[in-house]
């Protein structure tokens, strides 16, 4: 292992640089992809299904790898495995962008999930042992501004890309910033966990890979394909994967998620909050940005720019509400922020055909934005003041893989539970937009629900050691949650 250096040393700067550029570069494309959609759809074709796994098919091989990925640093060398999933991650956004048909263009999603997976647990795995825990805070302090920007910048960058050139410009963007990071990592020393022994828990890996690729793939196909025997084995077999995935983890030394953090109800607790409040965020916001441009007439840039309040209101008040949390505990926050999304949600249904963006769109945004604000720095520190700080890595991990397992359900089931599953091309989305929203109120109310029943009343916790990677990760904005 490398001593670690500081952070103001040339070596500290080409560390900060890598690994901003690094995430950023996943950041953006998270961000920018939602605006894309129906630019996306006019020109592959497919309807509502083929935008699903245009966002699902990224979301499958991330959230199924992600724990896998972080393992791979850890035991092979953490710059190593970042350096190899930013070359995959970039390769892959060229497929995308160069992709001729829906087909393809699922394919090279798949491909950019997999590189996300070994590109995102890096980024500040290689801030927190490179640097000099002296300089620490002040470099994930400045890891989560900058990246911070970038997540902000997406839709208004994505949206110009769209209209002044082409949906295809969106995943060609990745290529400098990702030749950018590359060229700082050769000044960025190898690091690796001296104690990472025996086997990788390969069977997990494939178990919950092979799981929730038949599950998607059915929730997808099934409402446009019927019951069709590609459908019907896709489900068996993922419904049988995933039954088998925990009794593997069980029995594996050096388990991708250890059973034993389940015994902790608020590490529970938190999580199924994590899954309700980042489904409802996931599903509102994918189908928001299909609203907005196939029934309110939006461009793809008033697109981007509809939606940035959110973000910005995050960047605002997630260090205060992290704050607050240190002193009051995560209980109260993390029960009034879910309520709050909901009445933003609920508000939301407001974006329709004939309404005014100050009247039926911005008001909902605001107090999404706010709810989001109050539910996310402490949904992080609960998890964390959940476990032990030996287990604190493990924990965030796990809680980063539902945030994404949430939006891979979020996309594939809300538009078949609100009737929009055969939605054409470019067609306005109709009643069913709104009931969706309706949908996505109630899970976000059910996470405040759960987060009063099963966060602990009075717990004061640390300050989480990476704030805000919780925030806005379908914002529709990233891939920040480490």
């Amino acid at each position: 292992m490398s001593t670690a250096v500081a952070l103001r040393s040339g070596s500290g700067r080409w560390i900060l640089l890598a690994t901003i550029l690094g995430s950023g570069v996943a950041f953006l494309d998270g961000s920018v992809v939602n605006v894309a959609l129906p630019a996306i759809g006019r020109d592959v074709g497919g309807g509502l299904r083929v935008l699903q796994w245009v966002l699902d098919a990224y979301l499958l091989t991330l959230s199924a790898l992600l724990l896998l990925g972080g393992a791979l640093g850890d035991r092979y060398g953490r710059r190593r495995v970042f350096t190899i999933g930013l070359v995959v991650f970039t390769l892959a956004s060229l497929g995308c962008g160069l992709a001729p048909t829906g087909e393809a263009l699922i394919i090279a999603r798949l491909a950019q999930g997999v590189g996300g997976a070994l590109l995102v647990p890096g980024s500040l795995a290689l801030i927190n042992a490179s640097i000099d825990p002296d300089d620490r805070g002040e470099a994930v302090g400045r890891w989560a501004g900058l990246t911070g920007v970038s997540s902000a910048i997406g839709p208004f960058v994505g949206g110009w890309l769209v209209d002044a050139a082409s949906w295809r410009w969106v995943f060609f963007i990745n290529v400098p910033i990702a030749a950018a990071a590359l060229l700082a990592l050769r000044h960025v020393p190898e690091t690796r966990d001296p104690n990472a022994t025996g086997h990788l828990d390969i069977g997990g890996a494939v178990a919950v890979t092979v799981g929730l690729t038949g599950t998607i793939f059915a929730l997808i196909e099934v409402p446009t394909a019927g019951w069709d025997t590609a459908s019907t084995t896709a489900a068996v077999v993922g419904a049988t994967a995933l039954v088998v995935f925990p009794w593997l983890e069980a029995r594996h030394p050096s388990p991708l998620l250890p059973l034993s953090l389940l015994r902790s109800s608020q590490f529970t607790g938190a999580n199924l909050v994590t899954l309700t409040v980042y489904a409802a965020l996931s599903g509102a916001l994918f189908l928001l940005s299909l609203q907005l441009q196939q029934t309110m007439g939006y461009s793809a840039l008033e697109t981007g720019i509809a939606t940035l309040p959110i973000t910005i209101i995050m960047l605002l008040l997630s260090g205060r509400v992290g704050a607050l949390a240190q002193r009051t505990g995560p209980r109260v926050l993390m029960t009034v922020g879910p309520f709050a999304c909901a009445a933003g949600l609920w508000l939301l249904t407001g974006a329709e055909a004939g309404a005014t963006y100050f009247g039926g769109v911005l008001p909902g945004v605001l107090v999404f934005g706010l709810g989001l604000s109050i539910t996310v720095a402490p949904l992080t520190a609960a998890v964390l003041g959940s476990v032990g700080p030996e287990r604190g890595g493990v924990a965030s991990g796990v809680n980063n893989a539902v945030s994404r397992l949430a939006g891979l359900l979020a996309v594939a089931v809300l538009p078949v539970v609100a009737g929009l599953a055969g939605t054409g091309d470019g067609a306005p989305l109709g009643p069913g937009f709104a009931t969706a929203l309706h949908i996505s109120a109630v899970m976000c109310a059910a996470g405040g629900v759960i987060a009063a029943l099963t966060i602990g009343r009075g717990d004061r916790v640390e300050t989480p050691p990476l704030p805000g990677l919780n925030h806005a990760c379908q914002d529709p904005a990233c891939e920040c949650r480490d």
